[in-house]
């Protein structure tokens, strides 16, 4: 009877990181792959910029430090001269100046620290929130996302993205689904015949959700690297002696 609890709590335990993802996401709009990539160093120094420079102002990452980007290839120098306030030193937490309850008035709600955001909500959901705004002149600032329907975020990169509108339209089985247009084009978009080139675009944003998801578990990539080498040298280790054992095993079988 224990066994059979055991195995039960073991395989609810193994189902549950692929379930939660889908239940997040059920019924909601379908989710752009991001396809990051936390060992692309560079990458990860251009989401870092965007980050300092364009979110640092109103969310916080307060479970991060300055000189943890070092570890990915930025120099002292480079951090405190393109990524920190004036008055920062490099040992300080990721945090903003702007205090709870004037973020609350302004906003509607207090802006979440970013620290663990791409470990709750997963890179492909940033990714697409971060290209789902849209024009709606309901709400407060102007901007509505396809992803977080009413968010209270105005739309800080619209310079760069442009306009879009939010269109209803017939998929192939005849049902009504919610579609992007862009009608604008922005400084890192074009329209050409009609038809939308969003590709530098789409490469910011994917560089800053990458920077999100290192954020979340800055040590992932050295963890990955002592876990190739841990099974390689387990592999070199063991490999001999099973063949060994193996040969002792049927020695007098053959």
């Amino acid at each position: 009877m224990k066994n059979k609890i055991r195995h039960l709590i073991v395989a609810a335990a193994l189902a549950l990181p692929v379930a939660m993802p889908v239940f997040a996401n059920e019924g909601g709009p379908k989710l752009d792959k991001a396809n990051i990539d936390i060992q692309d160093t560079e990458s990860l120094q251009r989401g870092a910029q965007i980050f300092a420079n364009y979110c640092l102002s109103c969310h916080s990452a307060s479970m991060m430090r300055y000189n943890r980007l070092e570890d990915i290839g930025l120099t002292e120098e480079q951090i405190k001269a393109d990524l920190m306030p004036e008055g920062a030193k490099i040992g300080d937490q990721m945090n903003i100046a702007m205090n709870k309850q004037d973020a609350k008035a302004w906003f509607g709600a207090t802006p979440p620290d970013l620290s663990l955001i791409a470990r709750s909500r997963g890179a492909d959901y940033l990714y697409s929130y971060l290209r789902g705004f849209y024009r709606d002149p309901s709400r407060p600032t102007g901007w509505n996302n396809l992803v977080f329907d009413k968010v209270g975020m105005p739309h800080i990169f619209w310079e760069w993205q442009g306009e879009q509108e939010l269109k209803t339209v017939k998929n192939a089985e005849g049902q009504e689904e919610h579609k992007l247009e862009l009608v604008k084009a922005g400084t890192l978009t074009k329209l050409e015949n009609g038809k939308a080139n969003t590709a530098e675009f789409d490469r910011r944003m994917r560089d800053l959700t990458n920077f999100l998801v290192y954020m979340g578990e800055p040590a992932a990539v050295k963890r990955q690297q002592i876990g190739y080498v841990v099974v390689m040298f387990l592999g070199l280790l063991l490999f001999p002696l099973v063949y060994l054992l193996k040969k002792e095993y049927w020695r007098d079988v053959h």
